[in-house]
């Protein structure tokens, strides 16, 4: 398994990124400034960007895995190499997912804790509803990491 920067034509991985994001101009507003790293074990299985946002602050804009290799340690890994890689040059990692019961569980056991949330931020910025596990997501929900 290797963990492997991705600096030029990244939307290659646009079937990925949309697993995570499902609004392509919502991924543009980060890819193009974001760090992207794609995990390989024997085929591409997960995919992450991470942004600068300032004052000592890292954000992981976008995660995905391969949906057939879901629940599988991949993003888990991801974050375990985000977190070593970017240890001392940042002070704090941050999420931001919906309010679903999918993602918040796995952030918190990736050790993240709720931060804040943005209210109606999946109706004030995407074109349509956005639905996980049958719920719409309507706030987005940050969650952070000591580095």
């Amino acid at each position: 398994m290797s963990v492997i920067e991705i600096l030029t034509d990244k939307k290659q991985y646009l079937d990925l990124l949309l697993l995570a994001d499902e609004q392509e101009d919502m991924i543009d507003r980060y890819l193009s400034r974001g760090r992207m790293y794609i995990l390989d074990d024997d085929g591409i299985k997960c995919e992450c960007v991470v942004t600068d946002e300032g004052n000592g602050v890292l954000e992981i804009k976008n995660i995905a895995t391969v949906p057939e290799y879901q629940g599988k340690g991949y993003a888990k890994a991801m974050i375990d190499f985000v977190v070593n890689k970017y240890k001392g040059q940042y002070t704090v990692v941050q999420v931001g997912t919906g309010d679903s019961p999918l993602t918040i569980p796995f952030y918190e056991k990736c050790g993240f804790v709720y931060s804040h949330s943005l209210p109606n931020f999946f109706i004030d910025n995407y074109d349509h509803p956005i639905f996980e596990n049958g719920i719409q997501l309507v706030d987005m929900v940050y969650l952070k990491r000591p580095l």
